[in-house]
């Protein structure tokens, strides 16, 4: 049974159990499914200032909280217990065009060769970790939500900002690995 969990899920599994979750959080509680909002959350707890954006109720979503601890709990123990030591398996057209920029580490969770960190210290790292996530953060922030909240919840209870949002974010992804990842890689 253990080496069934430690194997990647197919669609037809993971996608309907990723799907469960909004019928579930709307029948048990009337909950919205969202990550980005934790944070959020977070800065209101923590955050003693009179700063209106933060000025609200947050207790009111403390679930979210442990919804978010629940993740980062499940990924510990995924890494931990249920790591698949296997080298992750990579196209291999795309094996050979990431090369081409210097990247043959597959043994991690991300490419060492751009992801450690004397590579932040770097234009090329500089670029992808920082200026990336805050691209990423500020995005969110924009579009009012996260891909998991627009894409998962909010596309599934019909909502038009949430289509024109993962359209967005779809067609950024697309961008960003076919024209702009590559320039960056060439660095």
């Amino acid at each position: 049974m253990l080496e069934w969990i430690k194997q990647p899920w197919p669609w037809y599994v993971a996608g309907p159990l990723i799907g469960l979750t909004v019928p579930i959080l709307l029948i048990i509680g009337n909950k919205s499914f969202g990550i980005s909002s934790s944070m959020r959350h977070i800065c209101a707890a923590c955050l003693p200032a009179n700063i209106p954006f933060f000025t609200y109720d947050w207790k009111k979503e403390m679930w979210n909280l442990f919804f978010v601890a629940g993740i980062l709990l499940g990924g510990f123990i995924a890494i931990q217990l249920l790591a698949n030591p296997a080298t992750i398996q990579i196209n291999p057209k795309l094996t050979k065009e990431l090369a081409g920029y210097g990247i043959t580490d597959y043994t991690g969770l991300l490419p060492s060769q751009l992801f450690n960190w004397p590579a932040l210290l770097t234009v090329k790292g500089f670029l992808m970790i920082v200026v990336g996530g805050f691209l990423v953060g500020f995005g969110t922030r924009y579009a009012g939500g996260c891909t998991s909240g627009h894409s998962i919840m909010g596309i599934s209870t019909l909502q038009w900002p949430s289509l024109v949002a993962t359209c967005c974010f779809m067609a950024g992804g697309f961008i960003m690995a076919n024209i702009i990842l590559p320039f960056i890689l060439s660095l």
